[in-house]
């Protein structure tokens, strides 16, 4: 075999690794159904490519969409080939990504192939006397060839070089073109010479030399003595335009317009975290746990990434509960237990429509059980009757001197409670613990931290229930699928527990925020999202026929400005109008290279030209007419008729709730419109609505981590902070500054903590860039704290990689020292915000912890608490107790931090959301 030199050049051809790899077993598919076959084997020859180089250099090429040079040059190229299928279609994104999460270059350009891009950088780099090792499974590669330049075939570890190649093909690789050429290549319809295969036209050049020496001697071709020679010259005169046009299609290109520095090839530092993640996604359990345990698993020849085993494997023993011994066996189990893991079975994944089905239990990983209650299906074996159960086992899920662990136990909890059981004594959460552990590095449900931090792919609900319109829910799904999947679900989280915790441990500041943050504040959610919230369906319809009037309205101004008419949410009809008939100016592109017409772009356009101007107003009412006006009476609960949201602690990566059916979060408070939204949430008869609303928290939160004496001051002084800005910005009295010196000030204020750039800021107000630089200018120097904290918080997040809220919640910034600078700022910025934001949501939920332990205590329903909007608590108070529960609640509210500046809480009331404020 020849020898390669050492650290070469490796240009890999992308595409054929592609196609070779789909068509490869094995042909895997992730637990959704989704294809990842060739993902795995593209990627596995890469990975075999760089452990056998190691090289310092590489690049992966891919053939760009759309037709080449060669299309132009004969129609009928590749004309024949089908269409690619679908399932590999899909797996070209994640291909292209985790290459570059990995550090590799890749390269694709349009209108050449991977092969012209490949034969360019061979030349330049045979042109500096480099070496370069090609790695591809196509044989027309081999006309590359040279004393530079050495072919690999991974598949088969076959190494062409010049003499390889002529054992190969019996020629050197001068002569491949030509080659190529005779023969032609049904594949890539290139046409060639009729009757000329293998045989013929090698005996043709090793006899006589290339196609131009052939058609210098066509009377010596018939003494070749070959078959068919002698009738052979009169079919090359024949086809010499054939021939030639075949020999053009077969050269590859090696003067394609490409950077002509190698060193952009240099392979980077992976992105662990961002490999992490798309493995997790593609469920590579054996690369996920090489990268999370930072060690190779074993591997043999028929090792997968399907069925490798990454962890120790774990003795399961899990049983089915269907006899009373067996349960009053397992419920000692339980009291003996220092902590069980419990999970529930359901119809639904809606709380307030779920019926329980089944209860699973693990006390030791691998020993689990499943108590079905309620499968329903024909031929269903004897369950144990519910009210029996419910009576034995209620009083352990009640007691909290019981420790119980679970993933998103605050939809277990309520889902228990609404059928008559209690549910205390939870001790963890190991949603909640991976959230605290690192809200950015994974997805937080079971099957993607089972898959991160336990190398272990769950059973899917699918795989059990079906998919689609036909999908069974769990009482309907047979015992002997239905049982081990539910059991899986509590020893997964056993394991995931035993896992986490001990990591969480070795931050004692995380094990604050866990357990005095988001652990008692399951409990406070579950309640309020069961209590719900009362809304008037008239007033909606109301305003959702409003809204379809000004819609209409909208519509005809819009046809007015165009001059024609046109559907306002067709992306393609909105192009062409703005940009091809208006020709107003193209701001920014999608990746198709087609005019953007995203929210930015149409609100920079609308500075200018009144059209986007409607189309920004026609989105956001067309929106607020389908996501509340139109939905919202919709959503009311039957038996409860209000509507219950479902708030989410592991989302935001800064520690703030998020909500959903309905996102609460989203109701706009800055337009009428959204306003209008706010009074149709309204309070029982003799009750009010009453909102309690830090003020200015994240400015408070601001000059108690900057330190800012000027800050601090206006704060303790209890100054209008924009007013007080103003006149230090502004360089005039307080009693002298203007709104409009205000509406300045308070933009730069909130600019400043979410990272504004001069330039945002100018465009916000309005105003010229050098105008805004300005007032920046002027508030660093007046408030010069508050850029040594900016500084200073950049500096110490590119350190360690983290920022920190003033409780300890921590936000991981994968991007503080990414190479690309736009990725880069725009984690400087969250470096700056996330500590104001985080700090505010912990206080926020810290308020609420504090108000519901005060609630308990509350003897009546008089007071109730609704929803946590922002930096808001919303109740629903009796309208004669108003006074009274104000005052204690803002008095609470302000105790949940102790800042260097005072925590101002606003209390209002009224009859609806809307006049609360």
């Amino acid at each position: 075999m020849s020898q390669i030199p050492e650290n070469p050049l490796i240009l890999v051809d992308g595409s054929s690794y592609l196609f070779r790899a789909y068509h490869a077993p094995p042909h895997l598919t992730n637990s959704k159904g989704e294809a990842t076959g060739a993902i795995y084997g593209v990627i596995n020859m890469l990975k075999s490519l760089l452990k056998q180089y190691q090289p310092s250099h590489m690049v992966v090429v891919f053939d760009a969409k759309g037709p080449t040079f060669r299309n132009e040059m004969y129609s009928e190229y590749k004309a024949h080939r089908p269409p690619m299928p679908d399932d590999l279609r899909t797996q070209i994104a994640p291909i292209h990504d985790i290459i570059r999460a990995m550090g590799l270059p890749l390269v694709s350009i349009e209108g050449v192939e991977a092969d012209d891009v490949i034969g360019t950088f061979s030349r330049l780099a045979s042109e500096q006397q480099r070496h370069v090792l090609i790695s591809t499974g196509d044989k027309d590669m081999a006309q590359l060839v040279n004393e530079h330049v050495t072919l690999i075939n991974t598949m088969t570890n076959t190494i062409l070089d010049p003499q390889g190649v002529v054992d190969k093909f019996g020629i050197g690789p001068e002569l491949i073109i030509d080659y190529l050429a005779l023969m032609g290549d049904k594949v890539d319809n290139i046409p060639g010479v009729p009757g000329v295969g293998e045989k013929t036209a090698l005996a043709m050049l090793q006899g006589l030399g290339s196609i131009d020496d052939l058609y210098a001697n066509l009377d010596k071709i018939a003494d070749l003595g070959f078959r068919g020679s002698k009738t052979m010259a009169k079919k090359l005169a024949e086809h010499e335009a054939q021939l030639k046009l075949s020999y053009e299609l077969a050269t590859i290109k090696l003067d394609c317009e490409v950077e002509q520095d190698l060193e952009q090839f240099k392979i980077q530092e992976m992105d662990k975290d961002q490999l992490i993640e798309l493995y997790g996604q593609c469920e590579f359990k054996r690369w996920l746990a090489e990268l999370l345990d930072g060690k190779s698993a074993p591997e043999t020849a028929a090792d997968t990434e399907q069925d490798s085993v990454v962890t120790p494997p774990v003795e399961v023993d899990y049983e089915t509960i269907l006899e009373r011994e067996q349960l009053d066996r397992w419920l000692d189990k339980l009291r003996e237990a220092e902590l069980f893991a419990f999970d529930t079975e359901t119809t639904s994944l809606d709380y307030m429509q779920a019926e329980l089905v089944g209860m699973s239990f693990a006390v030791a990983a691998g020993e689990a059980a499943y108590l079905p209650l309620g499968h329903d299906y024909v031929g269903a074996p004897e369950q144990l009757d519910k009210q029996l159960v419910f009576e034995l086992i209620g009083p352990i899920l009640a007691d909290p001197k019981y420790k119980k662990v679970g993933q998103n136990l605050k939809y277990d909890k309520s889902v228990l409670a609404r059928a008559g059981l209690e549910l205390n004594g939870i001790a963890f959460d190991t949603m909640l613990e991976s959230y605290v552990f690192n809200s950015v590095g994974t997805r937080h449900d079971m099957d993607s931290l089972a898959l991160k931090y336990l190398g272990h792919k769950n059973i899917s609900f699918e795989e059990i229930a079906g998919k689609g319109k036909n999908q069974l829910t769990f009482n309907q799904i047979e015992l002997d699928k239905a049982a081990p999947y539910a059991a899986e679900d509590a020893d997964i989280t056993l394991r995931l527990h035993q896992h986490l915790w001990p990591q969480l441990q070795q931050h004692p500041t995380l094990v604050s925020v866990f357990e005095d943050i988001e652990l008692p504040l399951i409990s406070v959610l579950s309640e309020i999202e069961r209590t719900g919230v009362k809304i008037d369906s008239d007033m909606l319809a109301t305003q959702s026929h409003n809204i379809e009037t000004r819609l209409k309205e909208l519509e005809q101004e819009a046809f007015e400005l165009a001059g024609e008419e046109f559907n306002l949410s067709s992306t393609k009809q909105l192009q062409a109008i703005l940009f091809d008939k208006l020709e107003l100016p193209v701001l920014k592109k999608t990746p198709k290279g087609a005019p953007s017409t995203a929210e930015e772009v149409l609100q920079e356009l609308a500075h200018d030209y009144p059209l986007p101007k409607l189309i920004i107003e026609h989105r956001g009412l067309a929106k607020l007419k389908s996501t509340y006006t139109d939905k919202l009476p919709k959503m009311v609960n039957e038996q409860t008729q209000r509507v219950h949201t479902s708030y989410h602690q592991a989302v935001t990566a800064t520690g703030r709730l998020s909500s959903t059916d309905p996102n609460l979060q989203n109701i706009p408070i800055r337009n009428e419109a959204g306003r209008r939204i706010r009074q149709a949430f309204v309070a029982d008869q003799d009750h009010v609505i009453m909102a309690a609303d830090y003020s200015q928290i994240e400015l408070r939160i601001m000059a108690h981590l900057s330190q800012d004496t000027g800050l601090l001051k206006a704060f303790a002084e209890g100054k209008d902070v924009h007013s007080a800005t103003a006149s230090e910005v502004f360089s005039v009295p307080l009693d002298e500054v203007t709104s409009d010196m205000r509406r300045k000030a308070k933009a730069v204020n909130f600019g400043l903590i979410y990272g504004m750039s001069a330039f945002g800021l100018a465009r916000q107000l309005d105003i010229p860039r050098h105008e805004a630089q300005h007032y920046m200018d002027k508030y660093f120097e007046r408030f010069p704290g508050v850029l040594e904290y900016m500084e200073s918080t950049r500096e110490k997040a590119a350190e360690q990689g983290y920022v920190e809220t003033l409780f300890g919640r921590r936000l991981y910034l994968p991007d503080i020292k990414a190479r690309n600078g736009a990725r880069r700022k725009a984690a400087e910025r969250a470096a700056i915000n996330a500590p104001m934001q985080g700090t505010a949501a912990d206080i926020i939920k810290k308020a609420m912890i504090k108000v519901a332990q005060w609630l308990a205590t509350q003897q009546d329903s008089d007071i109730k608490l609704l929803m946590q909007v922002h930096d808001e608590l919303v109740f629903e108070v009796k309208a004669d107790k108003v006074a009274q529960y104000s005052e204690h609640i803002c008095q609470l509210m302000s105790e949940a931090a102790d800042l260097d500046v005072p925590l101002l809480v606003e209390a209002d009331h009224g009859d609806n959301w809307e006049q609360a404020h």
